[in-house]
């Protein structure tokens, strides 16, 4: 049993979608750094709507408060270490790096919100 009084197994499984958005996360985060959009701000785009398709397809708020955040911290912190080619090594800029991941969550939270708001007024069933 786990704190929440589910079991081990179930509250195991919930975390997968959580870890395969944060692994999206880190993949557009260093697509968007090293390989395409390269220094466009339209990189956004593509990351904004990746966040709302998170929300519309959660299947409840909570879930996609904590899918956005997840997604959205993977990507902006992903997407400063791999962009990064200052002169001190990286691991002088982790904090700032993480500071702004928490930054990139909020906004990815906003969206997929945006996108579970979308999902709700239209009167679409939960996938």
């Amino acid at each position: 049993m786990t704190t929440t009084g589910r079991p081990a197994r179930t509250a195991r499984a919930g975390l997968r979608p959580l870890v395969l958005l944060a692994v999206l996360g880190v993949v557009l985060g260093v697509t968007g750094a090293k390989y395409l959009l390269v220094g466009s701000a339209l990189s956004l785009i593509p990351w904004g709507l990746v966040a709302a398709l998170i929300g519309y397809t959660s299947p409840s708020r909570a879930r996609t408060t904590t899918a956005g955040a997840s997604y959205g911290f993977a990507l902006a912190f992903t997407f400063m270490v791999a962009g990064y080619q200052g002169q001190p090594p990286v691991t002088h800029r982790l904090l700032p790096f993480a500071l702004l991941g928490l930054l990139g969550a909020a906004c990815a939270t906003l969206l997929a919100l945006a996108g579970h708001a979308i999902k709700t007024r239209t009167g679409q069933p939960a996938p």
